[in-house]
């Protein structure tokens, strides 16, 4: 086989792999979500105490913002 006839089919065999995955992905697009009422809340949630955040979690969180920011 010729190395034209083989790079053609594998041009052709490597366009249609893409034209599968396009057909294939399916990427939902962004809806308003309505509901009737509230969403309940489970009863193990309902029982626990109002949870303050620890001081090391803001200050991580804190360092993850900062560390995002562009170097400029």
């Amino acid at each position: 086989m010729k190395l034209e006839i083989a790079r053609g089919l594998f041009l052709v065999a490597a366009l249609a792999v893409a034209t599968v995955a396009m057909a294939a992905w399916e990427e939902p697009g962004p809806v308003v979500l309505r509901s009737a009422g509230h969403c309940p809340v489970p009863p193990v949630a309902k029982a626990q105490v109002a949870v303050r955040p620890d001081q090391d979690l803001l200050l991580f969180m804190f360092g993850l913002t900062q560390g995002m920011r562009s170097q400029h």
